[in-house]
């Protein structure tokens, strides 16, 4: 079913977003990195997590809260391992911290072929497949976890949520053997509730079994959920459980009060993150088929799977590409017109020029 979105440029996008961390505080640095990681939510179809899911979480639990501090410096802790680091990161903006981490991880794997970064008191960084995808595109494998804002899933057999959304993502450089990154990057719920609140906004209801209501009934109506559920039953309740146990390691304290301010006031209430990185040769045991290249071998293992009559299957990764490419091929980011509506209602608060959507082209998707 084809949808129609108005054609916005990177540069109006960055500057209204930046404008709008700018005006809740932030520093300069931090609103260029939390435009940026709109700008490629957007350009990838990431339409959960764009500028509008990142500055009403950041009114909800960062800055219009407790959860984040504008212009907080991260600390990198003492470690007696030297391709491992530990940050506090002292609730800085979740985006900019990302970015550090994996970059750092990169220069870390440079040195010692594998790099590690875990991040004790952070504000959530939305898109883990940004930041893997990115990594990916410069030659590493690289994962990130990390806990979501919020408990709102319902572990499986259960009625209460005690989880969070908690993301997985994965990233590879296969660009030479299939076009673009293969990224693997998903919420272990049904539905992130970012996604709820995109069929919200859009008037479309939710698939069946993703959410319940108050009363722990399942509803299709995203103004009705008020919690999600696990997919895959207990295997993506599994998946959702590694999160908070990673965080636990790393000094996360209890899901249910996460960013809940109100509740146990002496306790912990920010979020963890987990990054690796590492080079694809410092797996390499060098043994490859058919006197093939490590890059050749991935490219036939990839070719093999789609093949057998598989040839319509996708790949992780393959949507974003393609939306990717539709948004060069716009030569701008793609907003519906209610996203739209909601960017200018951001630009009013940060008293930054409205866009008037009667000067924007337009595409049908």
């Amino acid at each position: 079913m084809s949808e129609s979105f108005h054609i916005l440029s990177p540069e109006i996008h960055n500057s209204l977003v930046a404008a709008a961390y700018r005006k809740r505080g932030y520093t300069a640095e931090e609103a260029v990195l939390g435009a940026r990681f709109c700008s490629e939510a957007t350009r990838h179809g990431i339409r959960t997590h764009n500028a509008i899911k990142a500055l009403h979480l950041d009114h909800l639990f960062g800055s219009g809260a407790e959860g984040c501090k504008p212009g907080a410096a991260i600390e990198v802790r003492p470690s007696r391992y030297p391709a491992c680091e530990t940050w506090n990161a002292n609730r800085k903006l979740g985006q900019a911290t990302a970015y550090a981490a994996m970059d750092r991880a990169m220069e870390l794997a440079d040195r010692y072929g594998v790099g590690m970064i875990s991040v004790d008191n952070a504000f959530h960084y939305l898109w883990g497949g940004g930041y893997v995808m990115d990594a990916a595109r410069k030659g590493y494998i690289a994962y990130t976890n990390c806990t979501a804002a919020l408990a709102e899933v319902v572990p499986f057999g259960g009625k209460f949520p005690t989880l969070g959304t908690n993301p997985h993502s994965w990233g590879f450089p296969t660009t030479d053997a299939v076009g673009y990154p293969i990224v693997i990057d998903w919420a272990t719920s049904v539905v992130a509730m970012g996604r709820v609140q995109q069929l919200k906004r859009e008037g479309k209801a939710l698939p069946p079994l993703a959410a319940v209501d108050k009363d722990g009934n399942p509803t299709t109506d995203p103004t009705a959920a008020v919690s999600l559920l696990p997919f895959g039953a207990h295997k993506g309740y599994g998946l959702s459980l590694i999160n908070e146990i990673v965080a636990a390691f790393i000094g996360g304290s209890l899901p249910t009060i996460r960013n809940r301010w109100d509740r146990a006031p002496d306790d912990k209430h920010t979020c963890c993150f987990f990054f690796q990185v590492w080079k694809p040769d410092a797996m390499s045991a060098g043994a490859f088929s058919m006197g093939r290249s490590q890059a050749q071998n991935v490219k036939a293992v990839v070719a093999d799977i789609l093949a057998h009559g598989n040839e319509r299957c996708m790949l992780p990764g393959q949507l974003e590409a393609e939306w990717a490419a539709r948004s060069a091929s716009a030569g701008g980011l793609l907003f519906s017109r209610a996203e739209i509506d909601s960017l200018n209602e951001l630009a009013r608060e940060a008293g930054h020029p409205e866009i008037d959507p009667a000067t924007l082209r337009s595409v049908t998707v």
